[in-house]
């Protein structure tokens, strides 16, 4: 063989392994981004790189994978609907309370589910990998609850953090089955 059909065989090999590492990064970035949802590119904002992010989030899910997260029980996930209707209701003559109980709810659901509570932080992080689309509202309702214990935010914020509190606490009960439209 000529020198000359070797450099083209080997960058023949080059471009093709090229080729199929920008492919699987294609595929591995689709893959987080349909997992995280918005918390793809919040964690790309907060590295300031892609393939920092795509680091991170593989790593949450290596943890993810390790943690012993369990599904409600029937009669259990019919109690916790119960206990959400009297923080509702009780949102009517207390808000404030109605979303400090609401807040208390969702975090008594995660502990049920195996979610351990190693602050704030690494909460986001782990609800992430299974409830990456319900993280904004959990995030916003946070935002809120913050507010609301220095009597700071409006019974229109209220409203709102109740109805973004629901948002996770259906998604953390129904554990990826579908939840309907239900709405606080």
């Amino acid at each position: 063989m000529s020198i000359g059909i070797v450099l083209v065989v080997v960058a023949a090999v080059v471009v093709v392994g090229f080729a199929a590492g920008a492919a699987a990064d294609r595929r591995r970035r689709s893959r987080l981004r349909d997992r995280f949802g918005p918390e793809y590119e919040r964690a790309v904002e907060a590295t300031g790189s892609r393939r920092a992010a795509e680091q991170e989030l593989d790593a949450r899910e290596r943890r993810f994978a390790g943690l012993e997260i369990k599904p409600v029980p029937g009669e259990a996930r019919e109690q916790y609907a119960r206990r959400w209707m009297r923080v509702q209701e009780e949102f009517v003559d207390r808000p404030e309370a109605a979303v400090r109980d609401a807040d208390e709810l969702v975090a008594a659901l995660m502990h049920d589910r195996g979610y351990p509570d190693e602050g704030y932080e690494q909460r986001l992080r782990d609800l992430s990998v299974r409830h990456g689309r319900a993280l904004e509202y959990y995030r916003a309702a946070l935002e809120v609850h913050a507010l609301s214990t220095h009597d700071a935010a409006t019974t229109e914020q209220l409203r709102g953090a109740m109805m973004h509190y629901r948002t996770l606490f259906d998604d953390l009960l129904a554990d990826g089955e579908p939840t309907g439209t239900r709405r606080s």
